[in-house]
């Protein structure tokens, strides 16, 4: 079963700048999954922020931090149903 916390996700995928991170939370149904693709960037003071706005450069290496998150969701997905009917 995936272990779930409201404060941190259950797995950051990361690319330079970029970083996927995959959320679960649970409901009545099970677990539903959620993925949050930002570019993290300093200001001119050096505070880190994050922005959800890719340059053309970065698309690509978006796209495939969302297929890597997908691919993870999937398996988490099955773990779950795996260990739900092993719990039956």
């Amino acid at each position: 079963m995936t272990t779930l916390s409201t404060k941190k996700p259950i797995q950051t995928l990361r690319d330079g700048s970029l970083k996927a991170s995959i959320w679960g939370n649970r409901n009545e149904n099970g677990v539903r999954y959620s993925v949050d693709l930002v570019r993290s960037y300093t200001d001119e003071a050096g505070n880190w922020h994050d922005s959800r706005s890719l340059s053309n450069g970065e698309l690509l290496r978006g796209a495939r931090l969302l297929q890597l998150a997908y691919d993870q969701v999937i398996e988490l997905k099955a773990a779950d149903r795996a260990a739900a009917s092993g719990a039956q």
